[in-house]
């Protein structure tokens, strides 16, 4: 059982920082806006002292060298960072204490605090620094002398420490390291002579050490020593500007600003109240000054009564010939506000001939996978398929599909790239 927990503990600590990695892979488009390091290799070699539990007769020297770790270390932002840490540990006796020697190796995943930078070290000094650090891990302890057990001893470490640091340069710092380890279910005495029979933390040591960080990166400046007081006012401030010039805008050119827009789309010569919603008095979806100029155009109310012989066919011809089209936002199944009128033109055109039925063919952009570009193709005809049923156009009339990516635009072009994502329709009459 301790056998399988040791290993679990080992492949966690390993995958943690796997996807640590990986989120830093994800975010290397934004690299050029983190203005500093993030990660470093920790060094550290000295000494350590076994407190407890140690056998009568048998004791190191106060404290003995012979004990060494190397970190991966992440810093997550100037103030808070994770790190991997492996560790290996010798204990042998003094010139007093009966032989033993015990060989300890450990690896533990730990959380990491900027200390210096919580205590304002920026304010005096760009030298010294103060970082903290706690967690938990795997700890084997293997017995040489005088017993030699075949079988490692594993049990669980929690460690708490402090290290202060001294920069020597952007990229090497020097650091003094002192931690204290708890073990939890330590068989066995350190030196290995007895059994351990104590409950919750029963082995306990002490580790110094001194050594060096070796910091990574393209920027200039390293998490551990990054001052970003001045670089918080004028985030602030362009941040400040940012949100003015976002909220006075007007993307639909409809004269209300956009922060007191309440439809971002309506399509530009509408007419719109202080809200920026297009008016539409008889609350038919379609706004007035566009129904009034497609009635106008397309004879929407009456011209398909075949009185008129050529009616039926320039209508016909029309939407056919792709000037009647139902456009999305990016991503979106929801009709524009401005296209539900092409959904009300066909729609009358279907009550005026009983006998035609429609095709609804949707289209996406190019952005995004092929699969899921189909899907959403067919997931905008379906959805203006259930609009014009819910008019009242009889079902069976009706047929729909999506035809994937339409990439006869330049796919760079983001107004290009809003003409193809449209459902078109084919009449037959």
């Amino acid at each position: 059982m301790k056998k399988l927990l040791f290993s679990v503990l080992l492949m966690s600590g390993a995958a943690a920082m796997a996807q640590d990695t990986m989120m830093d892979d994800d975010r290397t488009a934004d690299r050029e806006v983190i203005p500093y390091n993030q990660w470093s290799i920790d060094f550290g070699v000295g000494v350590h002292k076994p407190v407890r539990p140690v056998a009568g007769g048998y004791f190191t020297n106060t404290p003995s060298f012979g004990q060494a770790d190397l970190g991966v270390r992440y810093m997550i932002n100037d103030k808070f960072g994770l790190s991997l840490e492996g560790g290996y540990g010798r204990f042998e006796n003094d010139d007093d204490s009966n032989a033993f020697e015990t060989q300890l190796y450990r690896v533990s995943l730990e959380g990491v605090v900027n200390a210096g930078n919580f205590l304002g070290f920026k304010e005096w000094t760009n030298r010294f620094g103060l970082l903290v650090h706690g967690g938990m891990g795997v700890t084997g302890l293997k017995y040489q002398e005088p017993l030699d057990i075949e079988d490692m001893d594993q049990m669980l470490n929690f460690t708490v420490g402090v290290t202060p640091q001294l920069r020597l340069s952007d990229r090497i710092a020097l650091f003094g390291d002192l931690s204290i380890f708890g073990h939890v279910r330590q068989d066995r005495t350190f030196d290995g002579t007895q059994p351990q029979v104590l409950r919750g933390f029963d082995g306990f040591l002490v580790n110094a050490s001194v050594g060096a960080s070796f910091y990574l990166g393209g920027n200039e400046v390293h998490a551990d020593w990054y001052d970003n007081s001045v670089d918080t006012r004028l985030d602030n401030l362009e941040d400040r500007v940012a949100i003015l010039e976002t909220n006075n805008a007007d993307d639909d050119q409809d004269g209300v600003p956009n922060y007191l827009d309440r439809d971002n789309t309506t399509e530009s010569g509408v007419r719109v109240d202080t809200k920026g919603r297009a008016l539409d008095l008889n609350k038919n979806g379609i706004p007035d000054d566009m129904e009034s100029a497609l009635d106008a155009r397309y004879a929407m109310k009456g011209a398909t009564n075949g009185t008129d012989g050529n009616a039926d066919g320039m209508i016909e011809k029309l939407i056919n010939d792709g000037y009647v089209n139902v456009y999305f936002e990016f991503n979106s199944t929801k009709p524009t506000q401005y296209s539900l009128s092409s959904i009300n033109f066909l729609a009358t055109y279907m009550k005026d001939n009983p006998s035609a039925s429609a095709t609804l063919t949707g289209y996406a952009d190019e952005l995004g996978s092929d699969e899921y570009n189909q899907d959403l193709s067919e997931r905008r005809a379906k959805m203006v398929n259930d609009i014009l049923v819910a008019t009242g156009v009889d079902a069976g009339r009706l047929s729909y599909e999506g035809n994937g990516e339409d990439a006869s635009v330049e796919k760079s072009s983001s107004p290009a790239r809003q003409l193809v994502r449209r459902v078109k329709f084919q009449v037959n009459n």
